[in-house]
């Protein structure tokens, strides 16, 4: 089963030792139609408005609110509130989110490079060093780690659950989840 969720944030358990949560809220969200390849969801998500999203509102009778439509495998039979059950007993999440963007990005910060000496009249500073090979094979081999766009990717993870809140719909997922707080992904249950 899928679930659109927010990324909330980080906190820490209160046990001893405290252990590393990510805090995830589950969006309020209508199932429009089953199929048998998925089921079409609405979710809210911004202002955004526009004629063909005014159209399926309308199809499906939705508030406007819900502006939203994405394909997801839940546990409906049929149209109406997404049933949350299966959250109850999950015990592991297969969450994926989209990474941080970092724009174009040097090799120091985007492969961990230690960079060259800074002291002592060296110029190779936070360069990437040399890239080629001799006179064979006479070009830079595919692969080659070099400066270029970094972040903005989707990323998906294992988490297992800590709890699960049902009335305020808040996930505590163990360890971290890509992406910035306030963030949407989706959580599929894995286990």
């Amino acid at each position: 089963m899928e679930y659109i969720v927010e990324k909330i944030g980080m906190s820490r358990t209160i046990t001893v030792p405290s252990k590393p949560v990510t805090l995830l809220r589950v969006l309020d969200a209508k199932v429009c139609e089953v199929n048998e390849n998925g089921a079409i969801v609405a979710y809210n998500s911004g202002k955004k408005m526009n004629k063909s999203i005014e159209g399926q509102q309308k199809k499906y009778s939705l508030s406007s609110e819900f502006n939203r439509f994405v394909t997801l495998e839940v546990a409906n039979t049929e149209a109406g509130d997404l049933d949350l059950t299966p959250l109850a007993e999950a015990k592991v999440l297969k969450s994926s989110f989209t990474t941080k963007g970092r724009g174009f990005s040097g090799a120091m910060k985007r492969w961990n490079f230690s960079g060259g000496p800074a002291s002592h009249g060296h110029r190779f500073g936070r360069r990437t060093g040399s890239i080629g090979n001799a006179e064979w094979p006479g070009r830079v081999m595919k692969g080659r780690k070099m400066p270029g766009q970094y972040g903005n990717t989707q990323n998906s993870v294992k988490n297992e659950i800590v709890s699960y809140d049902a009335e305020n719909k808040i996930i505590a997922v163990l360890g971290s989840v890509s992406g910035a707080n306030g963030s949407l992904g989706r959580v599929k249950v894995a286990k």
